[in-house]
């Protein structure tokens, strides 16, 4: 029996930035109504599955039904069909990826036609404007502190960085610190090339009109900045975040009842690999390696297919490091390869045309989604200024959670324009 073909007719990411006075719900509906439109649909009532992501909405009070909160007043008003099965997905910083497979299984298995996927979060305080750090308490395992207390203690005298934790630290961007020491000290990268990831990435940003941070940026500017744990600076690190992103996922029986431009405009889903974490080793490949590979085996491609890619830069380091989780680069090249050229405008691979998570943002709930976004622009030729010429096969990678060394989880898609 034949595979059943799974495209992406409708994307959309509002502006991520500090949105106190956008309340959930506002966002939910500024994503949906703006997916629906791209998706060239007079409305959402042949939506048949949805699924809903988000993270931290217990902290305002909304520990369960999320999507079903968000989503009633649309249904209410006749915007979103009656009786959608609709799943609520928490999986850290791969939430809407993961979300998407679950669409994309729903599509695969016969399950539906049509289905909807859509992230949203709020990571600023609407009293104080500044960023919630509770709300990423539980990204790690909390019923066992003294169990990654012991392996980062551990890991910190390999990688020649101590692990600190305190008031105005956050174990998150301390762990991507060590793994960056320990690039640095095995490999010889350098802070210099992790400032060259940051700023082509802050400069790709300023051009995105989505994106919360809208500046250029030098290697030497990035260095200069406030130190946040050695060798990561500010600028090389995604800052707190609101926003939302919707997808349209389909078969392709419905994509050939569409209209014209929307089958014009369709990108295919070409494969999708997921892989969850584990306590590894610093020179262990991480569970991105695991997930690249079963996407590239799903796709029939290889890394010297791709001609696009957003990777999960919750550090610059990220970029380097997954430039040779996903093949792109041999292990140990990462920050030559960046250095190089080749992830910058005109280069062999663009990666992070958004900007990324440095200066995109990372509403974490919404980030996955927000990737895929970027990736269909770019595949349809509509991502203006930051358009990667001639591009036909794109990836995205997003991880979630942390798992010693590794994410909780990760997503590899791979999209090929139709």
């Amino acid at each position: 029996m034949a595979v059943r073909e799974v495209y992406l007719i409708g994307g959309f990411s509002t502006r991520f930035g500090k949105r106190p006075s956008d309340s959930y719900k506002a966002l939910v509906r500024e994503a949906y109504l703006g997916v629906i439109a791209d998706a060239g649909l007079p409305d959402g009532m042949q939506i048949d599955t949805a699924w809903f992501g988000n993270c931290t909405m217990h902290v305002d009070g909304q520990a369960l039904v999320r999507g079903q909160v968000c989503m009633t007043p649309l249904v209410r008003e006749g915007l979103f069909p009656e009786r959608v099965p609709l799943v609520n997905v928490e999986n850290g910083c791969a939430t809407a990826s993961t979300a998407m497979v679950g669409a994309y299984r729903d599509i695969l298995a016969g399950a539906a036609h049509l289905s909807l996927v859509i992230g949203v979060e709020k990571l600023i305080d609407p009293q104080t404007g500044k960023g919630r750090m509770e709300a990423f308490t539980s990204g790690i395992d909390c019923l066992d502190r003294d169990e990654w207390m012991t392996y980062y203690n551990a890991a910190g005298e390999r990688a020649g960085k101590r692990f600190e934790i305190g008031p105005g630290r956050t174990p998150f961007m301390d762990t991507y610190a060590m793994q960056a020491c320990y690039h640095m000290k095995k490999y010889g990268t350098t802070r210099e090339q992790i400032a060259i990831a940051a700023a082509k990435t802050h400069n790709y940003g300023a051009l995105n009109p989505r994106a919360q941070y809208r500046f250029r940026m030098t290697p030497e500017e990035v260095l200069a900045d406030r130190e946040v744990s050695y060798p990561l600076t500010r600028s090389m690190c995604a800052p707190l975040t609101d926003g939302a992103a919707a997808l349209l996922l389909c078969s392709r029986d419905f994509l050939l009842q569409c209209s014209p431009r929307t089958r014009e405009r369709a990108v295919r889903i070409r494969g999708i690999g997921m892989s969850g974490g584990k306590y590894r080793e610093l020179d262990e490949p991480s569970l991105s390696w695991v997930a690249a590979r079963k996407a590239y085996e799903a796709a029939g491609v290889t890394p010297q297919d791709i001609d696009v890619a957003e990777v999960h830069d919750a550090t610059s380091f990220s970029e380097i490091y997954q430039a040779e989780m996903m093949g792109f680069c041999p292990p140990g090249e990462g920050g030559r390869f960046i250095e190089s050229g080749a992830t910058h405008p005109g280069g062999r691979i663009p990666i992070n045309t958004s900007g990324g998570l440095v200066s995109k943002g990372h509403p974490i709930g919404a980030t996955g989604a927000s990737m895929i976004y970027e990736l269909m622009e770019q595949l349809r030729g509509e991502a203006g200024p930051r358009q990667v010429k001639g591009a036909r096969l794109a990836l995205a990678e997003n991880g979630g959670g942390v798992i010693g060394f590794d994410e909780a989880a990760c997503v590899v898609t791979i999209l090929e324009r139709a």
